[in-house]
């Protein structure tokens, strides 16, 4: 099997992130915003690819999951415009409105 150029491009961009954070002051957080408009349009596109690599007999969790973590499109399918769709937004944005999603559901969120 030939490893895919993505692959090692990711490779070469995680060693250099990993030397860039161990030389920086890691005792510091940062922060990061969303804008409120983003969310409800990243949401609709997970639920078109949700459906897309469902209908495509895929397992939606796996192949989510490989496109978000390698950048990968081929992971998602053109079926019903999926994989256009899904490249349009920025994957930590679709991991933040998985994360969102997930705390609300299980109430996180709530005072106790």
């Amino acid at each position: 099997m030939t490893q895919s150029p993505y692959k090692s491009a990711q490779d070469a961009a995680g060693k250099d992130r990993m030397k860039r954070y161990s030389e920086e002051d890691l005792s510091s957080t940062q922060y990061f915003k969303v804008k409120p408009d983003q969310e409800s349009g990243t949401r609709k596109v997970l639920s078109i690819v949700y459906e897309a690599l469902t209908k495509k007999g895929y397992d939606p969790v796996n192949q989510i999951v490989g496109y978000i973590m390698s950048g990968d499109p081929t992971y998602i399918t053109n079926y019903m415009g999926a994989r256009s769709l899904i490249m349009k937004v920025e994957r930590d944005e679709l991991v933040e409105e998985i994360l969102e999603s997930y705390i609300r559901n299980n109430h996180w969120n709530e005072e106790v």
